[in-house]
């Protein structure tokens, strides 16, 4: 059974910095693209950014790149999001996913989903 389990959230001040991490269990890592998205309260779910299988292709969304940073280790099977320069309108729950595809940015071809960690940046 496939799990992904996300840790790190919180609140912090405007400015500040988190680090999410995504355990992955029941899944080799390293042959998934993986990928974080974020949801705001009453808004749709949102692309962050994706990681490739090695980590050689990384993508950002427009409105957190040069902020955050996604990076991978296959051999803990851990999912990482360092975020930087916090503001207030990153405030959302984060998940992680993963699908064995090669690549994709699409929400609807991720196929399996963590439950969502909350992170919260006050002003």
């Amino acid at each position: 059974q496939v799990q992904l389990v996300e840790s790190g959230g919180g609140l912090v001040q405007a400015g500040g910095s988190l680090r999410l991490s995504c355990a992955a269990s029941g899944l080799t890592v390293n042959n998934v693209v993986m990928g974080w998205f974020r949801q705001a309260p009453g808004k749709d779910r949102q692309f962050v950014a994706a990681i490739d299988w090695n980590g050689s292709t990384l993508r950002y969304g427009d409105s957190v790149r040069g902020r955050f940073t996604i990076s991978r280790d296959n051999t803990k099977n851990i999912l990482y999001l360092q975020m930087n320069s916090l503001k207030p309108e990153d405030t959302a729950v984060y998940y992680c996913a993963a699908d064995r595809t090669r690549w994709t940015l699409r929400e609807s071809e991720y196929y399996y989903w963590g439950q969502g960690t909350q992170v919260t940046v006050s002003s």
